[in-house]
C-alpha cells in the first residue's frame, strides 16, 4: 500500500489514466516528462535549445562505431558464441524507410536486448535472473538497396524495473538508426503483440496517439518464420514525417 492509501499498481495506472485525460487530444510525440515515468521528471531538458553554429564539429562528438564495418555474422546473435542460447528463436525483418514511402540504403541498425530470462549481459544490470554464457544480446547490419534489415536473436524476457511497486518492462529490442548523420540519430524499442504487460508500461504509454504506439509494435509474419528453426516478425521504421516511428523516452537500463 502506497503513502496515498492506494496499491502501487492501482496508483501507477492512475496515474497514466489522468496523464491521458489532460493532453486535449493525442499527441504524436510522447512528454519528455510523463509523470507515471519516475525518471523523467529529473531527466527531460528545462531550458531553452542551444544553437550550434558549426553542425560538423557537433557530429564529431558523436560514437565511434568501432574499426570494422558491420559482417554478416554481427546479425546473427545466436551465433556469436559458441554454444547455442537459450530461448525462443526468432526472426525480426523490415525496412527502414522515409516520409516518402523511400527506402534508405546502407543505413547502420544496431540492436540490444535482455536475454530469454530478462537480464542483460550489463554490469549495471542486478535483476537475480541467471545470465547466459552464450547470449551477449547486441548486433547490427547494414540496410540492402530496398532498405530491409534482418537479425536472428532470442525472444527477450520481461524484467522488474525500479518506476513503480509491481513495475515490469514487456518484452522489447532496442533499435538505434544513425540516418544520414549522427544528429539525426533514432533510438527506439520495439514491442511484440498481444503483450499483457503493455497496459502497466509508463514509457509505452507516455506515448498517447493509438496509431503511433501500434508503430512500435512488431506483426507476427508467418511467412517470415523458418520452419523447425525460428518464428518471424515484421516491423518496419520511418525516420521521419507524420508515420515516423517515436523514439525511446529514455533509457530504463
Amino acid at each position: 500500500m502506497t503513502a496515498g492509501g492506494m496499491p502501487g499498481q492501482e496508483r501507477i495506472s492512475a496515474e497514466i489514466a489522468a496523464a491521458h485525460e489532460e493532453a486535449v487530444k493525442p499527441a504524436h510525440h510522447p512528454r519528455r516528462d510523463f509523470a507515471p515515468y519516475r525518471s523523467t521528471v529529473l531527466r527531460h531538458p528545462r531550458l531553452p535549445l542551444v544553437p550550434v553554429g558549426d553542425p560538423e564539429a557537433a557530429e564529431r562528438h558523436g560514437p565511434v562505431l568501432g574499426a570494422r564495418s558491420a559482417g554478416a555474422g554481427d546479425a546473427d546473435l545466436t551465433r556469436q558464441h559458441t554454444g547455442e542460447p537459450l530461448g525462443e528463436r526468432i526472426t525480426v525483418t523490415g525496412r527502414v524507410l522515409d516520409r516518402a514511402g523511400r527506402p534508405v540504403r546502407g543505413q547502420l541498425v544496431e540492436v540490444w536486448q535482455a536475454n530469454a530470462a530478462g537480464r542483460y549481459a550489463h554490469e549495471r544490470d542486478r535483476h537475480p535472473a541467471p545470465l547466459d554464457p552464450n547470449f551477449t544480446g547486441v548486433g547490427r547490419c547494414v540496410t540492402d538497396d530496398e532498405g530491409r534489415y534482418a537479425f536472428t536473436t532470442i525472444r527477450p524476457g520481461a524484467y522488474p524495473w525500479r518506476n513503480h511497486v509491481g513495475a515490469w518492462r514487456p518484452a522489447h529490442i532496442h533499435f538505434s538508426l544513425f540516418g544520414t548523420a549522427f544528429t539525426q540519430r533514432l533510438v527506439t524499442q520495439m514491442y511484440f503483440p498481444g503483450d499483457p504487460l503493455f497496459p502497466y508500461d509508463p514509457i509505452l504509454q507516455s506515448v498517447t496517439h493509438p496509431a503511433a504506439r501500434e508503430r512500435l509494435v512488431a506483426a507476427y509474419d508467418h511467412g517470415l518464420s523458418r520452419p523447425e528453426w525460428s518464428l518471424g516478425y515484421r516491423w518496419d521504421i520511418v525516420l521521419d514525417g507524420p508515420a515516423a516511428t517515436l523514439p525511446d523516452p529514455g533509457e530504463d537500463v
